[in-house]
């Protein structure tokens, strides 16, 4: 049995360098573990909805769902900042594109 190696192309954090990012620059992708990626905004529907928007874009993206472990919602009631923070608890492995370079290595290997 070979041992076969497969190069991901990762950015600066760890995670895939075409991953599709959150559009507004209050939402971002986190470190780990479990890469929280977060939706900033004082109107929660606003949040839920570019949430929405990024799981969908980056499911489609992957090829297969996104592993979600948790969502999460909390409140900072800091003068200026964001009042709803919610955040989606991914998998790393998910978000670094794993399973698409491995289906893409197949793909290759077989020649399909």
């Amino acid at each position: 049995m070979s041992e076969e190696t497969i190069q991901l192309d990762l950015n600066e954090s760890g995670v895939a360098v075409d991953l599709p990012m959150p559009t507004n620059n209050r939402d971002q992708v986190q470190g780990v573990p479990y890469r929280p990626v977060e939706f900033r905004d004082d109107d929660l529907p606003n949040a839920l909805e570019r949430a929405a928007q990024w799981l969908r874009t980056t499911q489609e993206w992957l090829g297969e769902a996104v592993d979600v472990i948790a969502i999460h919602l909390d409140y900072d009631d800091t003068q200026g900042a964001p009042y709803y923070n919610l955040k989606m608890l991914c998998n790393d492995e998910d978000l670094a594109g794993v399973p698409r370079v491995i289906r893409e290595h197949d793909v290759t290997a077989t020649g399909e």
